[in-house]
């Protein structure tokens, strides 16, 4: 990989800064792939203190941060100055990790790095400084905006052991209920499927579709949606030559056994996909963002204020979404 990955700050306040410094520190050790921090280098230098590590860091352009990253921390200057303390959000510090963000998308964008490699952000401190999004999947699809056209972003979450999809995100589950419809499924099911032949080397996906009801509507005994919503969706990607197969109960796909007979689950809502990965491969899931024209990964887990600033937080998933990351900028459509 000749580019290297734009790192976000993420939640100042929160365990993003702790992991991303504790992943440079074993670079040698992890083998891992030159990336860069976009955002306030001072800030980072302050919280290396607090964690009582010596940290060698420098400001440089992303063009030049691969060359640097064996020797020093390399950070790529946003212009917004990060003052939260560990634990403590500040309002203050919105604008560093939104700016973050988009700086990091900017330099994809532009050629100058690999991929976006996100930290984790508090929702609930952006939206005080005017955030109006969802969450992260949602903010990079309008980043990624084009003409006035905004692509459908897909959260598909990867693991060694299972990689799975919820077709509906961030919504109430009465509202997610609401929005499901046979062409969102369809749609999904289409990036999903490009998504693996494109940025994973799997030539011929197999996808396992969940249905939205217990048992799958025991034949609509519990439920219609599966006859109505899910069961159309299927039919048509068999036309269009997908290898899908359901509606299948959401709670008999996960064993050993059947994870065998797929390559990723699609499910109707976020826990029905989130439980069963965050149960399997805790520290080893990758958050990935499919139908965006950039890659992006990001670490399976929240911002931890509890443990921000201590040193007890694990840069495992940072370090599997950072892999995950270069293993997708090289790999070529199947």
């Amino acid at each position: 990989m000749e580019k290297p990955l734009a790192l976000t700050l993420g939640e100042p306040a929160g365990i993003g800064p702790d992991i991303a410094i504790a992943a440079w520190l074993r670079r040698s050790e992890l083998k891992l792939p030159a990336f860069y921090l976009a955002g306030d280098g001072d800030f980072l230098i302050r919280r290396a203190r607090i964690l009582g590590v010596d940290l060698k860091l420098k400001n440089v352009r992303a063009e030049d941060a691969a060359a640097t990253f064996p020797d020093a921390l390399p950070v790529v200057a946003t212009g917004h100055a990060a003052t939260a303390q560990p634990g403590q959000p500040d309002a203050g510090s919105a604008q560093a990790a939104i700016g973050s963000i988009r700086h990091a998308v900017s330099d994809v964008i532009a050629g100058r790095a690999a991929a976006v490699v996100t930290n984790p952000i508090a929702k609930s401190v952006l939206y005080d400084a005017g955030f109006r999004h969802p969450g992260h999947t949602e903010f990079l699809a309008g980043l990624a905006a084009q003409d006035g056209k905004t692509p459908q972003p897909v959260m598909l979450l990867w693991s060694p052991v299972l990689a799975v999809v919820p077709v509906t995100i961030h919504l109430a589950l009465r509202d997610a209920i609401a929005q499901l419809s046979s062409d969102l499924i369809a749609s999904t099911a289409r990036i999903v499927a490009a998504g693996l032949q494109a940025r994973f080397g799997v030539p011929h996906p197999r996808l396992a579709i969940s249905g939205l009801n217990p048992h799958a509507g025991e034949d609509g005994s519990l439920g219609s949606e599966e006859q109505t919503i899910v069961a159309p969706a299927i039919e048509t990607l068999r036309k269009e030559g997908l290898d899908v197969r359901g509606p299948l109960p959401a709670d008999t796909m996960f064993h050993e056994a059947a994870r065998k007979t797929y390559d990723c689950a699609i499910c109707m809502v976020h826990d029905q996909a989130l439980i069963p990965v965050k149960t399997l491969a805790f520290d080893d899931a990758v958050n990935v963002t499919l139908g965006l024209p950039f890659i992006r990964t990001s670490p399976d887990h929240g911002t931890a204020f509890d443990i921000a600033g201590s040193g007890r937080a694990s840069p495992a998933s940072l370090v599997a979404a950072l892999r995950l990351a270069a293993r997708m900028a090289d790999t070529r459509p199947a």
